[in-house]
């Protein structure tokens, strides 16, 4: 199978175009762990929420369809493929999506 690639403007992370059409201003994009469970940058961590990773190893997890992107790849080729995918419909995923747009 040929692997998916998201439209991205540049090395930024935050012009991704998921392939399913989300975007930051659309839907919204969220910054993952290499697990793709949204992270949080601070203190006190909600729970349900990652914690920052300390090895700054980043994703960005579409919540509509559950493709996430490495940010070191998009940052570093300029191509933003596919990294993997996580159920945002139901589980442990969909929870933290939940949590994060309640902590923002």
């Amino acid at each position: 199978m040929d692997a998916e690639y998201a439209a991205v403007d540049g090395h930024d992370v935050t012009t991704i175009t998921c392939v399913c059409g989300n975007t930051v201003s659309k839907d919204g994009l969220i910054q993952a762990n290499s697990r793709g469970f949204p992270i949080y940058a601070g203190d006190d961590v909600p729970a349900g929420l990652a914690p920052w990773p300390k090895d700054e190893d980043l994703y960005t997890l579409c919540p509509s369809c559950g493709r996430v992107y490495s940010d070191a790849a998009v940052e570093e080729t300029g191509k933003a493929p596919v990294a993997f995918t996580v159920d945002v419909t139901t589980g442990p995923i969909a929870e933290a999506i939940k949590v994060h747009w309640n902590n923002t």
